[in-house]
């Protein structure tokens, strides 16, 4: 007796959802081939390569090359000190970078348009005192020199004078305060610290 072979069964099928997540698959993948591909080309044909840039130090530019020039702002000013201007900038400039002028400074006696130099000292004197004489390498603001008043100067004009530094300006002043008033600039000598050669090398900078 012969026996029909069984029916074939057919294949099961993929539920929609199943089918649905395999070609998602299929298609990432072909998608990220492509593009992977293509950045291949196109390197390829513009033999260029990515290259991240290292940050640039922070910084002035103008201080690294050297540019600029530097001034001491002293006198009757908010904020005397070192200050850093550009080439050609003016007194007013540096004044300005000093907070201002001070309430009691003698604004006339300061030339606001002349041209800084490099290295030099601004003194802006008190109304009423006589400007200091230029040091070395600096000059007054105004322009103009003469004996230092010893009862009006102020601590950074004191400090402007030869062989004179800070802890001695306010020992001068320390002695003003004192004493009332320099009737003499023989009167320098009883200030501690100061001797009779400095003395001598500070009497004709100096009046009362």
């Amino acid at each position: 007796m012969t026996t029909d072979p069984e029916p074939e069964q057919p294949a099961p099928r993929l539920a929609p959802r199943r089918r649905l997540g395999v070609g998602a698959v299929i298609v990432l993948v072909l998608l990220a081939f492509a593009i992977t591909v293509g950045i291949g080309i196109f390197r390829g044909a513009t033999g260029a390569e990515t290259v991240t840039a290292e940050p640039t130090p922070s910084g002035n530019v103008s201080a690294a090359t050297g540019a600029g020039v530097y001034v001491h702002v002293a006198g009757a000013v908010r904020a005397a000190g070192l200050y850093r201007l550009e080439v050609g900038d003016r007194v007013a400039d540096a004044i300005a970078r000093a907070g201002g002028f001070a309430d009691d400074a003698a604004r006339d006696g300061v030339n606001l348009a002349r041209t800084v130099t490099d290295g030099e000292q601004i003194v802006v004197p008190v109304a009423g005192a006589t400007p200091v004489p230029a040091a070395p390498g600096g000059t007054a603001a105004g322009g103009a020199t003469g004996p230092l008043d010893l009862n009006t100067a102020t601590r950074e004009q004191l400090d402007a004078l030869p062989r004179i530094g800070p802890a001695l300006a306010d020992r001068i002043l320390a002695w003003r305060e004192q004493n009332g008033r320099f009737t003499s600039v023989d009167d320098l000598g009883s200030v501690p610290g100061i001797g009779d050669k400095m003395l001598a090398s500070l009497r004709d900078l100096v009046r009362v």
